[in-house]
């Protein structure tokens, strides 16, 4: 990932759409955090959990929320669920939904890598956390940044 194209190649509001298409069909709630951090340590899933925390995502009613994690000065990146999707999904959803972001973010599409990630996650989320009459959006759909 080349850190400067990334961040202005971003498109945030394709990003916020994406997420609120995905969540028009389920319960869950998925959010995207973009670190400027130039850290060697903690490892990228330490900081994307502390980041989950931090977004109060751990707190949503069904524990069924997904985060995307990029941090583009480390080129990494992490996936990471609450207890509620863990439960459903297993370790094959994480690696395919990993694997095929990292191949279209290696290509240069940084958009549409989150915005496939996204759609993936909705649809494992719907599937297992369908949309239930008076259900509400329980966290913000725009991209978070540090």
């Amino acid at each position: 990932m080349r850190t400067r194209h990334l961040l202005q190649a971003l498109e945030e509001s394709r990003i916020a759409e994406a997420i609120r298409s995905a969540e028009a069909r389920t319960s869950g709630e998925i959010r995207v955090f973009i670190s400027s951090q130039k850290r060697k340590s903690p490892p990228v899933l330490d900081c994307a959990a502390a980041q989950f925390t931090k977004l109060e995502m751990a707190g949503t009613a069904g524990r069924n929320a997904i985060l995307i994690y990029l941090s583009p000065e480390t080129q990494e990146f992490a996936i990471i669920g609450d207890a509620g999707i863990h439960a459903k999904c297993d370790a094959g959803f994480w690696a395919g939904i990993a694997g095929a972001f990292e191949a279209r973010m290696r290509a240069g599409d940084f958009t549409g890598a989150i915005v496939a990630a996204v759609s993936t996650a909705g649809e494992a989320l719907s599937e297992h956390f369908p949309n239930r009459p008076g259900d509400v959006n329980e966290l913000p759909n725009s991209v978070e940044r540090d």
